[in-house]
């Protein structure tokens, strides 16, 4: 197929990854896109809706994408992502099929992409990263330099505000994903959030998010967490919030909370927090069995605040906040 034919179908789409100060284009279904705007730091996303994005449009333009480059994709036999350079040097990312999953019940799965924009009007000298001669370097976040106050519940939530990692831990049945969902609804609703998980368990208060599913049981095609990486760091999020870690995703939260990203949220089985250091990294070496046990909890006790929750009959309590 022509690039002529592609550039003729990718029209709906180009309409807004054409325009001005747009950084990204996202859609996470059918009838809207959200934009990403150059210089906006406060609330940078911006959605409209578009009905011409329809399913089976976003679903055709994944395959026309994927036959122009000769790259494979077919959802219902196990290649649910497309990768591409669009015309104009864009770089296109998209899935498709039952490990997109929305709010309602759909046993087609969904569908979500998204489009960095290219462009050669755009231009940053150092200066523009903060370097000048003689100044010294400022933290973007200020936030980062306050220390821990004593208070648990104020050192979480100063923890949330700055973008810190969190690992809720307990025991079975004390209430580890609702306490996850809590803290959801505290981080900020104008953040881009995309979800990680084995079962959709996690209730998403923001407008902009995608939930991705990788089931234990059920996996059907050759989506695996190393290419969960990938597309997720594609997808551009501000926000990572995984289900329960297991054997099969440590080392793609552990590798995800080091890529950059803040508000790495996730929960583990745990008696106490040390224990949850140690969980986690246990988990993380039945992928990596080659990786240092002892640094790798050291480097969580840096990054990574567990907030510890136990229960006693029917009283559940959070006994700590590292």
């Amino acid at each position: 197929m022509s690039f002529y034919v592609l550039e003729s179908v990718l029209r709906p789409l180009s309409y807004w990854y054409n325009q001005d100060n747009v950084e990204e284009v996202v859609v996470n279904h059918p009838g809207e896109v959200w934009l990403r705007l150059r210089g906006k730091r406060a609330h940078p996303w911006a959605c409209q809706k578009d009905p011409k994005l329809t399913r089976n449009y976003l679903v055709d333009l994944l395959y026309i994408i994927a036959n122009t480059y000769e790259l494979p994709f077919d959802p219902e036999r196990g290649t649910p992502v497309v990768y591409a350079t669009l015309p104009g040097d864009h770089r296109f990312s998209a899935i498709a099929g039952r490990n997109v999953m929305y709010d309602h019940e759909d046993l087609t799965g969904g569908i979500a992409l998204a489009i960095r924009v290219h462009s050669d009007s755009v231009s940053f000298g150092l200066q523009d990263y903060g370097l000048k001669q003689g100044e010294i370097l400022k933290k973007i976040n200020p936030l980062k330099r306050i220390k821990d106050p004593d208070d648990p519940y104020e050192r979480l939530m100063l923890s949330i505000k700055r973008g810190d990692h969190v690992l809720v831990s307990g025991a079975t049945a004390t209430g580890k994903t609702t306490f996850l969902n809590n803290l959801l609804n505290i981080l900020d609703v104008h953040k881009r959030v995309i979800t990680v998980e084995d079962t959709r368990e996690l209730i998403v208060p923001h407008p902009n998010r995608v939930h991705l599913t990788l089931s234990r049981t059920e996996q059907t095609n050759k989506l695996d967490y190393p290419k969960i990486i990938d597309l997720v760091v594609r997808f551009t999020p501000d926000a990572i919030i995984g289900g329960e870690i297991s054997t099969a995703n440590a080392g793609a939260l552990w590798e995800l909370m080091g890529s950059g990203h803040d508000n790495c949220f996730a929960t583990i089985h745990a008696e106490n927090s040390e224990a949850a250091y140690k969980a986690f990294t246990d988990r993380i070496l039945h992928s990596y069995p080659t990786i240092d046990r002892a640094k790798t909890i050291a480097e969580m006790k840096e990054k990574l605040r567990v907030v510890q929750i136990n229960r006693d009959g029917n009283i559940r309590a959070v006994t700590e906040v590292t």
